[in-house]
């Protein structure tokens, strides 16, 4: 049986994909990691849904299953260097996924009017944190500039994002959670 740890790491070092070993605080692996970041809050939200009932709820996990699968493989994207060819492209057809996830579910909201605060159910909360963690990895990644082979990447963090604030706005309305609007007069 395989041990979990290598000690390899053990001296600030890590390996992308091909070998190539690079500090844990390069940026690669910052973004890569923020990936993994907002996949884990992703897991948290639908970790909250065991419990609840709403007619659209396993397609939504299914939804979110995909979404998870993908970000992996951004992650994958990311951690190989610039000219080295990864096994697994992102396609603009995964873009094209989150929109028209983002397009349907915001058909049955509430226009917004004002800001709202990240609220809500613990569905949606986490839901709102892994938005802002993907923001992050969109950050990140636009940071390594020419070192990112795949524009669409960036692409794709960034209708994340829309697609995560939107998604915890609808299982919010699902689960008859309170949206909290943002007070102006503080």
């Amino acid at each position: 049986m395989a041990r979990i740890y290598t000690r390899s790491g053990d001296k600030g070092l890590t390996s992308l994909v091909y070998g190539e070993r690079v500090p844990k605080n390069d940026l690669r692996v910052e973004a890569y990691g923020t990936c993994d970041e907002t996949n884990s809050f992703i897991g948290l939200a639908l970790s909250f849904l065991s419990q609840e009932k709403w007619d659209k709820k396993e397609e939504f996990i299914e939804v979110m299953h995909r979404v998870q699968t993908v970000m992996f493989h951004v992650g994958a994207e990311l951690s190989t260097p610039k000219g080295k060819e990864v096994s697994w492209k992102l396609k603009q057809d995964h873009i094209d996924e989150l929109e028209a996830k983002i397009d349907e579910w915001d058909r049955e909201l509430e226009p917004l009017k004002n800001f709202i605060l990240p609220s809500g159910t613990s569905v949606s909360s986490a839901l709102h944190t892994a938005r802002t963690i993907a923001r992050r990895a969109e950050r990140t990644a636009v940071a390594l500039g020419d070192e990112l082979d795949n524009p669409l990447v960036r692409q794709y963090l960034n209708r994340l994002s829309d697609f995560l604030f939107v998604a915890a706005r609808f299982a919010n309305k699902q689960m008859g959670g309170e949206e909290r609007v943002l007070k102006t007069d503080v």
